[in-house]
């Protein structure tokens, strides 16, 4: 399982925010340091705002900060905002009708894995991603 760029870049930009959770981090720092296009940045920025996650600070000193302890933010939430979780439910070979009563050859095995993945997304805050390198996120 691959996530979409949004939520991939999502999880890094947050993360990377999450090492100092307390500073305002400007659009140029995170556009600099996590090497995603300015235009991307900003309209994620705009829907994590949306959120809940961040709030955008206005002014010359302005920035970016969240908007709650980063021990209460968890890979679910970011993932199910920018992409919503359903996409990630599905049948891993892509047929729309698979389920427990149609299954594909691989449903029984994926509901096991697909489960363990939403416990992670679930139980992983953005505070214990901070600790890792955001680079390999």
């Amino acid at each position: 399982m691959k996530l979409s760029k949004t939520a991939d870049y999502s999880l890094r930009i947050l993360s990377f925010m999450a090492k100092k959770p307390d500073e305002l981090h400007t659009a140029k720092e995170l556009v600099d340091k996590l090497n995603i296009s300015d235009k991307y940045l900003r309209r994620l920025m705009t829907k994590l705002s949306k959120s809940g996650f961040i709030k955008s600070v206005q002014g010359r000193e302005g920035g970016y900060r969240f908007t709650k302890p980063t021990e209460q933010i968890f890979v679910s939430q970011i993932i199910d905002a920018v992409d919503g979780l359903d996409k990630y439910m599905g049948c891993i070979l892509g047929f729309g009708a698979c389920s427990d009563d149609n299954p594909c050859a691989l449903h029984k095995k994926w509901a096991l894995v697909r489960t363990d993945i939403m416990n992670l997304f679930k139980t992983t805050s953005i505070a214990e991603m901070a600790q890792k390198d955001v680079q390999k996120i």
